[in-house]
């Protein structure tokens, strides 16, 4: 089994990648432990803060049990620190060619950005057919993906903005949608509170709730 298939499959088993951005690497440990223990031993890490890489790096090395990548992936050289750094996937919210190249160059899963026929069409002229549909919500959510999902039955998807408990099980409940990203378990108030009880909790919740 590949790295990419490898990483699916442990997705639909978890049904819920969750999205965080930290200020402070050192963060990363309890918020990581809060998530893994509570049912959700995944993380996308973005590089929306300048302390991404060294905070998937030390997510890798106190919890090889979790699996870790890189978010807001835009160039060749996030792609590269996310890989130095241990990164195992690269999650981008558009579809940049250069960045998937760069990624299909060192063998890292990349799954970029859609929300349109013309952005599926050309990422599978790059061969990649899981993609995320972002910004999920805002882009039509499910009615625009089942649309998208007629002429182009070969995706596999993973929606992430604007999801939460109020609709997560209807995106999951389409097929093709592999698992769904977001942030309403790592809210940003209480990362920077430090309340990592608190966080744990929305994490038990919400991955009870998708069983």
């Amino acid at each position: 089994m590949s790295e990419l298939q490898a990483m699916i499959t442990r997705f639909r088993q978890l049904k819920i990648v969750p999205v965080i951005a930290v200020d402070n690497a050192e963060d990363i440990i309890p918020l990581g432990n809060a998530l893994a223990d509570n049912g959700l031993p995944v993380a996308e890490i973005t590089f929306r803060t300048e302390c991404a890489a060294e905070a998937i790096k030390l997510l890798r090395e106190a919890r090889p049990d979790m699996l870790v990548g890189a978010g807001t992936v835009i160039n060749r050289e996030q792609v590269r620190q996310a890989k130095a750094a241990g990164a195992q996937f690269v999650v981008s919210p558009g579809l940049n060619p250069n960045t998937v190249q760069a990624c299909q160059q060192i063998d890292i899963p990349i799954v970029p950005g859609i929300n349109n026929p013309s952005a599926v069409e050309q990422a599978l002229e790059l061969g990649i057919d899981f993609v995320k549909f972002f910004p999920a919500e805002p882009s039509g959510g499910i009615p625009m993906i089942k649309a998208m999902l007629a002429p182009y039955h070969q995706l596999q998807v993973m929606p992430t903005g604007g999801i939460g408990l109020n609709n997560i099980r209807d995106y999951l409940a389409i097929p093709q949608i592999v698992a769904c990203g977001g942030s309403w378990m790592v809210p940003a108030s209480l990362i920077k509170a430090k309340d990592w009880a608190a966080i744990g909790k929305l994490a038990r919740e919400a991955s009870e709730f998708v069983k």
